[in-house]
């Protein structure tokens, strides 16, 4: 009885996240005047405000909270579907879309001082969520190729036990731990980051 591997499936992860981000950086330099010269993403305005503000830390704490564990709650049902699997594909993808449009118009914009701001937005909390977020698409994969994959169980006539169940709820706790500190980096930490990473604009 063969099961797809963890190794396997975060292989797969990265390549779908590489996808996504080759078609960010290509959106971003296709369609230059919608982001660049008409748009105000990472612009000047956007620059400043960001310089100016201070946010209340615990006040980020709970809507990053609320977002983080929203999406492990909600990718972690639907991985127990039938949807799951395209679910959990699609949103690597949007990641990283989402990445590669960010970085793009960061480097277009600001050339050097745009991939310091990226790092500076990420960091220290990116030493967390993405090892996280990552164990996190890489259970969903796992869970749903369980429960549904004909190679995994159903060939045999088998079904997981409980020390399965228990061990997958065992991850998720622990995927939950850890998406939570890295929330109170992104909260505490990374604000201070981002101003003093301003600086050079």
């Amino acid at each position: 009885m063969q099961q797809q591997s963890p190794a396997k499936n975060c292989y797969y992860i990265v390549y779908l996240y590489m996808i996504g981000l080759f078609l960010g950086i290509l959106a971003v330099n296709v369609g230059y005047d919608t982001w660049i010269k008409d748009g105000s993403l990472l612009g000047t305005e956007m620059i400043i405000r960001l310089k100016n503000s201070i946010p209340d830390s615990a006040g980020l704490l709970t809507y990053i909270l609320r977002h983080r564990l929203s999406t492990v709650c909600i990718l972690g049902i639907l991985a127990t579907t039938m949807i799951g699997l395209p679910a959990v594909c699609g949103y690597v993808c949007y990641i990283g879309l989402s990445a590669g449009c960010l970085l793009s118009v960061a480097v277009i914009r600001y050339g050097i001082r745009g991939l310091f701001l990226m790092a500076a937005g990420i960091l220290p909390q990116g030493i967390l969520l993405i090892p996280g977020y990552m164990a996190l698409f890489v259970w969903a994969v796992g869970v749903n190729r369980m429960l549904y994959a004909r190679g995994a169980y159903r060939e045999y006539g088998l079904m997981p036990g409980r020390q399965v169940y228990l061990k997958k709820g065992m991850q998720i706790a622990a995927i939950v731990v850890v998406v939570i500190m890295g929330c109170m980096l992104e909260s505490y930490v990374n604000p201070k980051m981002l101003h003093f990473a301003l600086k050079i604009f």
